[in-house]
């Protein structure tokens, strides 16, 4: 697994738009229709990626927490599926309900929504506010497999409070670390 860190796309950077097949409905999901009053946390995942198992609970455990406040969740697998076949749209469906995702996964089969968000790892975070604008992106906590950090959330979990009490969310923020989005 290589160890690859987010490329930690500029603050207030408006979120790219995208329309992409949610592999649990089966519908295209844009992002106006995931979007909620208070914003938004586009993922970066896949099925296979250590990273992303190790921290797979914790983001359901958020999504469960912070929807009901006003944000809204999307996950995104833009992997190519010809070289990781794990990571095919018929696994994707599998993963997310075998873990209880309340939430779009998408499938990026151009990889063009990846790249206008500068996306490089798995898990890759960018929580955007009501107006779409980019206010954290970075790690979910400091654990990571293999560590002994307990998963907790924390660096994500302090932003997501920061922007529901809209208060200034710290510019001193971490890149993710986990393996390399599978370009084609």
């Amino acid at each position: 697994m290589a160890r690859t860190p987010s490329n930690m796309l500029e603050l207030t950077t408006v979120a790219p738009d995208f329309a992409l097949p949610d592999t649990i409905s089966g519908e295209i999901v844009t992002l106006e229709q995931v979007k909620k009053e208070k914003g938004i946390l586009v993922m970066f995942i896949c099925n296979h990626c250590p990273y992303v198992i190790h921290v797979k609970d914790e983001i359901v455990k958020l999504a469960n927490e912070y929807q009901p406040q006003g944000i809204g969740f999307v996950a995104i697998s833009a992997n190519d599926i010809v070289n990781y076949p794990d990571d095919a749209p018929d696994k994707m469906k599998d993963f997310a309900v075998q873990n209880g995702f309340t939430f779009p996964y998408l499938y990026d089969e151009s990889q063009e929504v990846a790249k206008s968000y500068d996306a490089a790892c798995t898990p890759d975070f960018y929580l955007f506010d009501s107006n779409l604008a980019l206010v954290y992106r970075g790690r979910l906590d400091e654990s990571r497999p293999g560590n002994d950090i307990p998963v907790t959330g924390s660096d994500l979990r302090t932003a997501l409070e920061a922007l529901l009490a809209g208060t200034a969310i710290s510019e001193k923020q971490y890149p993710s670390i986990g393996c390399n989005i599978k370009w084609k």
